[in-house]
């Protein structure tokens, strides 16, 4: 008890308490951008149907594994590990003494550190978010395959150049008064949707998408409330998404942001819902659902620049940006199954634009990045440069994408074909249906985790050549 009195009377570091608290808020942020991996797994199987549903579980296991080495390899070095304009030149396979620079090293110094570890990995939540973006347009038909090559060529590189550019003191700094994407509108978003693009441009729609007259059909996802836990579990992440984009707790700026992000949100859930109601008669659950993702994104690069009040106005633009891309992409005969190019993309697009509009000159002093935008007497240059990032962002990713898809394509082959297609991903590529009850015959399901009925014999497991059987979704 002397002891423990004698302790109490230490004098406590003010400094270190705030290394300490706001290490624990990066680290919690990265928590919860990690379970946003759950969110976009949900939200894409409910938009699936059931054939497809467990190749989802694959998919994300796959690339988040792969993309975590291409990321401490490569990746983080050229996002975060040099002062140069293009891309870093420090820090490779960080943890083997090897020194940093750049912005990583002037924050957390130039040997790796507990701190620097934090940064390290909540920075590639970023990247994997953006990397389980591409995925979107690509359900029930691409290949494998496809997945790990492309992941290592967008974690190692792709990604961590545009976030040079955004996030690292490269290119977008040096654009008129510098580019504002607090937490990602432009830098992981449109780079994710982009990517998305550039797969979707080489694989074409799912079989029965569109008739021979090209008018679409609707191929309804197998559950609504699997993709609604999708979402609301994204909505959490997005605290830590853009929360923790502070990287710390002073001044409780954290918490402002977060309150933003929520606004926006809720407004690009309320104007979505509104339209696509004023448009069908229906209260379409999908486009609700997505305009609470547009207007996520829409909040993400304004969420650290703008005012309280302007949050639910970007994120309601975003609601009605969703509803008209959906539309807008499906005459385009672009076979989009969970929204992606419009949610990630066209919100994309104008989160990082609202900037220029509505960045306030306070928090542009705050953060300490461009000037306030044209509605707070900042005139034109703002939203210029924010337009610059928009251009400079896709037109890298889209051709670099291509190309890498291409590649995949020649080597490999990018998409499935009709037979197993028609069967379904889950059963031709996994071996196993996500639900084998709904497609295997209760006898057969011995030796598929069904009934072990005495001296039965395990089905063997179905292949492609076998569609005959399985029952159309």
């Amino acid at each position: 008890m002397p002891a423990l009195a004698l302790a109490q009377d230490e004098p406590v570091d003010p400094a270190v308490v705030k290394g300490e608290l706001d290490l624990t808020w990066v680290i919690l942020a990265t928590c919860l951008v990690f379970f946003m991996q759950a969110g976009f797994l949900f939200l894409e199987i409910g938009f699936s149907r059931g054939k497809n549903v467990g190749a989802g579980v694959a998919k994300i296991l796959a690339n988040f594994s792969i993309a975590s080495v291409a990321w401490w390899g490569l990746g983080f070095a050229l996002a975060f590990g040099g002062a140069g304009k293009i891309a870093g030149d420090t820090g490779f396979f960080p943890g083997f003494g090897h020194e940093i620079s750049g912005l990583a090293g002037d924050l957390y110094g130039e040997t790796f550190s507990g701190a620097t570890a934090a940064f390290f990995i909540f920075q590639f939540m970023f990247c994997a978010v953006s990397l389980a973006i591409v995925w979107g347009t690509t359900l029930e038909r691409i290949k494998f395959v496809a997945y790990p090559i492309f992941a290592l060529v967008f974690a190692g590189v792709i990604y961590p150049l545009v976030a040079h550019w955004g996030f690292g003191g490269g290119v977008f700094a040096e654009i008129g008064p510098g580019v504002q994407d607090f937490a990602g509108s432009s830098v992981v978003h449109l780079t994710g949707a982009t990517a998305a693009l550039a797969a979707l441009l080489l694989l074409g729609p799912r079989k029965g998408k569109y008739g021979k007259d090209g008018v679409s059909r609707a191929i309804p996802g197998h559950s609504m409330p699997i993709f609604g836990l999708g979402v609301v579990i994204l909505w959490l992440g997005w605290f830590g998404f853009n929360g923790g984009s502070t990287l710390g707790t002073s001044d409780g700026r954290f918490a402002e942001v977060v309150m933003v992000t929520n606004l926006g949100a809720a407004g690009g859930v309320i104007s979505a819902s509104l339209l696509i109601w004023l448009l069908t008669k229906k209260l379409d659950v999908g486009m609700s659902g997505n305009g609470a993702i547009a207007g996520l994104v829409a909040i993400t690069a304004p969420s650290g620049y703008v005012e309280m009040h302007w949050a639910p106005v970007i994120g309601a633009v975003g609601g009605l940006i969703v509803v008209g891309g959906v539309y807008f992409f499906e005459r385009l005969r672009l076979d989009d199954p969970v929204g992606a190019l419009s949610a990630h993309g066209l919100a994309g697009i104008w989160g990082t634009l609202a900037c220029g509009l509505f960045t306030s000159d306070r928090l542009a002093e705050t953060v300490g990045v461009g000037q306030a935008g044209l509605f707070y007497g900042g005139g034109l240059d703002q939203l210029g440069a924010q337009a610059a990032a928009v251009g400079l962002t896709f037109a890298f990713v889209l051709v670099t994408s291509l190309i890498t898809f291409a590649a995949i394509k020649a080597v490999f082959g990018l998409r499935v074909d009709d037979e197993t297609e028609e069967a379904g991903l889950d059963i031709v590529e996994h071996g196993m249906y996500g639900y084998p009850e709904q497609f295997i015959p209760a006898p057969e399901l011995v030796g598929y985790g069904g009934p072990q009925v005495p001296g039965a014999v395990a089905a063997p497991p179905r292949t492609a050549t076998t569609t005959q059987e399985v029952p159309a979704t």
